[in-house]
C-alpha cells in the first residue's frame, strides 16, 4: 500500500494541473516552478501519484516523453496539438515549453 502524497508531492501535481493543454514542462521546469526540488524528485513523484494528472505535460527536457508511456503520450499530444518536432516522436521544446503563468 502506497502512502498518502505528501506537501511536496501535492505541490507538484497542483503545478502539473496547471499546465495547459497542448503545453509541456520539462520535470527540472516544474522543480524550477516550485523553488525546491530537482528532476528526480519530481520524476518520483510523478511516478508514484502521476496517474490522476495530465502526466503526459510532464516530459525530459529533450522532448521525450515519460519512459515507458510514449505511445500513449503521442496520442494525448496530437489530440491536445501540441507541436512536435519532425520526427513525430518528441515534443518541440522551443514551442511547447509553458512558462507557468
Amino acid at each position: 500500500m502506497r502512502a498518502d502524497p505528501d506537501d511536496y508531492a501535492e505541490a507538484v501535481l497542483d503545478a502539473v494541473e496547471r499546465i495547459p493543454p497542448g503545453r509541456v514542462l520539462a520535470y527540472g521546469d516544474v522543480a524550477e516552478l516550485l523553488g525546491v526540488g530537482g528532476p528526480r524528485q519530481v520524476g518520483r513523484v510523478m511516478s508514484l501519484y502521476g496517474g490522476g494528472v495530465p502526466w503526459w505535460r510532464v516530459i525530459r527536457a529533450d522532448g521525450s516523453p515519460p519512459s515507458g508511456h510514449e505511445v500513449r503520450a503521442l496520442e494525448e499530444y496530437r489530440a491536445e496539438g501540441t507541436p512536435l518536432r519532425a520526427d513525430g516522436r518528441r515534443v518541440d521544446m522551443s514551442r511547447a515549453r509553458w512558462d507557468g503563468r
